[in-house]
């Protein structure tokens, strides 16, 4: 009884902070997202993800978001894997590495990307003094999605280099004892136990590319609308606090599903890649 009642006392001031941080502003947005400005009730802030500018800022955040997730993931399994196999002793010190940059300030980190990218920038210098074209893609999608990577990649490299440091070396070495491959120890033993750090790294890349709205406000230039900005621009210069609610209410809902259908995923498939 003692050892329940503590540990209440220690969990207040996080149910608080839950409860103040978090629930309560989540229920004044759907209070506003099901309200007009007059105060009555509409579910018309809902019903308009339907519309086709918002239908269109939607799919494209998703093929946006999907990208810079594959890209991510394609870059940072085989650096994780190396990491890995380098058996450092201080992974600690490895940790430190990737968390680094975060430690700068983002819109300094993205602002940087716009100066490298912009036509007279760093990366234009670079192609045009070793006789390269020049190339223009501030402003663009491929800009936006190179600023999502960057962002985000540690966020895939550090799940994944989580779950493969948690292999038994025994268990691939039995893999090799018994004749496998490296290609088979791979794909049949590695891959599969490391499948937690990889659906954790999509979620955790997937889901903030998805409702990004400051790289494609800064490497977009305005041209490259998501769903995000959208709702940005509703909240902030189109002042309709409702629609820009309603909006957010139905883009949380899609995150939520996503993420239960990769955890569906994940325990359909628990254990099942290992025979």
């Amino acid at each position: 009884m003692i050892n329940r009642l503590r540990t209440s006392f220690l969990a207040t001031p996080y149910a608080v902070w839950i409860l103040i941080c978090t629930i309560l502003p989540l229920f004044y947005i759907l209070g506003y997202a099901i309200t007009t400005s007059e105060g009555s009730f509409t579910l018309s802030n809902l019903t308009a993800i339907a519309d086709p500018v918002h239908l269109s800022s939607l799919w494209l955040s998703i093929k946006v978001a999907f990208v810079t997730t594959v890209i991510c993931l394609v870059l940072a399994y085989p650096v994780a894997l190396i990491l890995h196999n380098l058996k450092i002793s201080n992974k600690g010190f490895v940790v430190f590495l990737f968390i680094l940059p975060m430690w700068m300030n983002f819109m300094l980190r993205i602002l940087a990307w716009q100066i490298i990218l912009s036509n007279n920038g760093i990366l234009n210098s670079i192609l045009s003094a070793i006789g390269l074209p020049t190339v223009h893609i501030l402003y663009t999608k491929a800009a936006v999605t190179l600023g999502m990577v960057y962002d985000f990649l540690p966020y895939m490299i550090l799940p994944i280099y989580n779950a493969l440091s948690k292999i038994n070396d025994s268990v691939i070495e039995a893999a090799a004892d018994l004749g496998a491959n490296w290609w088979t120890t791979f794909t049949k033993i590695t891959i599969p136990l490391s499948r937690d750090g990889i659906l954790s790294g999509i979620i955790m890349v997937f889901v903030p590319a998805l409702s990004s709205f400051v790289v494609s406000n800064l490497l977009g230039g305005g041209k490259v609308l998501l769903i995000g900005n959208v709702i940005e621009q509703e909240f902030t210069l189109a002042r309709n606090w409702n629609l820009g609610s309603g909006l957010s209410i139905i883009l949380m809902i899609f995150v939520l599903v996503s993420m239960s259908i990769m955890n569906r995923l994940d325990d359909s498939e628990n254990g099942g890649m290992l025979v």
